[in-house]
């Protein structure tokens, strides 16, 4: 499986720091496995960086809370199919032993660099 990440960036331009993104749905639904819920946290996390002027190529810094460290391959798959193709931000993965809300089992966060016309 390709490597979902980059060892570093070079980022050149204002920076935005996202918040965690939960994978809770606009209607307030949350999808029962990792994969789903990471791929409505990308959703999620697209909204956030258009209100900016910036999208998922923009982001440098990924941060990624998992709830158990057995869906790390059901994570990544979705992972890889969420990111712009080729895109691998720099980042890091953290079991934890609990998020916000109980049905949560991802939460991300992300750095983005801004393009210099939209900061």
């Amino acid at each position: 499986m390709a490597k979902p990440y980059s060892d570093a960036l070079v980022a050149d331009g204002p920076l935005l720091f996202v918040s965690g993104q939960v994978p809770q749905a606009p209607d307030g639904g949350v999808v029962g496995d990792a994969a789903g819920q990471t791929r409505q946290i990308f959703r999620n996390m697209e909204a956030v960086l258009a209100r900016h002027g910036a999208d998922l190529s923009h982001v440098v810094k990924l941060t990624y809370y998992l709830r158990h460290i057995a869906d790390l391959d059901e994570f990544r798959s979705a992972l890889l199919g969420s990111l712009p193709d080729g895109h691998r931000p720099a980042a890091s993965l953290v079991e934890v032993s609990g998020l916000v809300d109980p049905r949560f089992l991802v939460e991300i966060d992300a750095v983005a660099c801004l393009p210099r016309e939209n900061a």
